[in-house]
């Protein structure tokens, strides 16, 4: 058989090991132990996690990377947030836009995220940012799949323009209808937002991704009216609620009820670990709730859970890297998910779980999937968590785009650091 690549003995995120992973033509040919033939290129992946690349599946990429301009959240809050967004929006421009995104793109690249799903503010009548964000779709297309929401920052009701702003986005070939009904005047309002914006998905044929209740309040409840329209216009799993915060402050008994309407619907759910911290509960003196939403519970209810990045570096969130091991690490903290059963879920709820919300196409190590992957310095999937593993190498249909050498590791179980040289997981040229 003619490889263009061959991964060695590869461990695998199901538990399998010494695994050859051959590729041919950007696909999968080939999966299984002791591979005829050999690689044009070879990596030797022995000891190594090898996983299908990671997915964010929420981000703002059009704020990303604009900390400090024009000033600093000084309150860590989501409304000094939205007001410091306000501010940047008139000043910053579409270049300025395109360079920050991109630079952020190859470092999600390097870190192994090979799709990301972010929102984009059509708040701004110029729509200045979904120009340049489908700018920037086109020249990353070949290493980057980018999803793009149209995503009403300042209201779909409460901001005049915003309804016609998000039908022209769509037009212009945006690809998911956004929403944020806990951010309209009166409860009233957001709930009419989810339906209109339901509407236009249906009739468009297009998912729905909505910031829905993000928010301290138990009485913000928008995600109820988002699972009833998703079951009346038949959207079940093209939709998903993202944040969905006040649900850490509502009483057991209604999320009792809850929970099975949203399974029901086939409504996703995406929470945000290190923003839903940092964001949630600064009214709180004490006891300080988490601010995440009930990922554990939604887990047990059949519920589909993503992990998001959401902020790198912008009016909300002053830290963060485009590591989505180190989201997935904050997660399974927020939400105490420390059995192994659990960490292991986390994995999956950057890699697998994302791909399906998202309905990435040839995503996964099977054979006739898009021959995209990581080679992970760590042995498993909880050992990648735990240390935030090494992105050794990143491959895009089947060629390496990014690599670094092997790092020294944490303690093992054994109580033993492990460094081995560089070179021994170099990639060889060979016929």
């Amino acid at each position: 058989m003619e490889l263009d690549l061959v991964v060695r003995n590869a461990n695998l995120p199901n538990g399998q090991k010494g695994v050859d992973i051959g590729v041919a033509d950007g696909r999968i040919a080939a999966n299984g132990p002791n591979l005829d033939g050999q690689g044009a290129t070879e990596i030797d992946a022995t000891g190594m996690l090898v996983a299908p690349p990671f997915v964010d599946a929420h981000f703002h990429m059009d704020a990303t990377l604009s900390l400090g301009r024009p000033r600093l959240n000084q309150s860590g809050t989501l409304l000094e947030g939205i007001a410091l967004w306000g501010e940047l929006k008139p000043i910053q421009t579409h270049d300025e836009i395109i360079e920050r995104a991109l630079r952020y793109c190859d470092l999600a690249v390097s870190q192994g995220v090979l799709a990301i799903r972010s929102h984009v503010d059509i708040c701004d009548d110029s729509l200045l940012g979904v120009e340049a964000l489908l700018d920037v779709k086109k020249k990353i297309s070949d290493y980057i799949d980018l999803q793009l929401v149209a995503f009403p920052q300042d209201g779909f009701y409460r901001s005049p323009t915003a309804e016609q702003n998000l039908i022209r986005a769509l037009d212009m070939g945006v690809d998911v209808v956004g929403g944020i009904p806990h951010f309209e005047r009166t409860m009233a309002d957001g709930a009419k937002s989810v339906r209109a914006l339901c509407e236009i998905a249906e009739k468009r044929g297009l998912h729905v991704d909505m910031h829905c209740d993000e928010s301290d309040d138990p009485m913000s409840r928008h995600i109820e009216t988002l699972a009833r329209e998703t079951q009346r216009l038949g959207l079940q799993g093209r939709v998903a609620g993202s944040h969905l915060t006040s649900m850490h402050s509502m009483d057991n008994y209604y999320v009792s009820k809850l929970l099975p309407l949203i399974e029901e619907a086939g409504v996703a759910a995406i929470a945000n670990p290190l923003i839903n911290m940092v964001i949630q509960g600064r009214h709180d003196t004490y006891p300080k709730r988490r601010g995440m939403t009930r990922v554990p519970e939604m887990r047990q209810a059949g519920i589909a859970v993503a992990f998001g990045a959401d902020c790198v570096m912008d009016p909300w969130y002053p830290l963060g890297q485009a590591d989505m091991l180190e989201v997935a690490h904050m997660g399974l903290h927020v939400a105490q998910l420390t059995s192994r059963d659990e960490i292991d879920w986390c994995f999956g709820a950057v890699t697998e779980t994302p791909a399906r919300i998202l309905g990435i196409e040839g995503y996964g190590l099977e054979v006739g999937c898009n021959a995209d992957m990581v080679v992970l310095q760590a042995s498993d999937t909880i050992e990648a968590i735990r240390i935030k593993a090494a992105r050794l190498f990143v491959i895009r249909r089947g060629k390496v785009i990014a690599s670094q050498p092997r790092q020294i590791t944490k303690l093992s179980l054994d109580g033993r650091p492990d460094s081995i040289d560089a070179a021994d997981y170099a990639p060889t040229e060979g016929a």
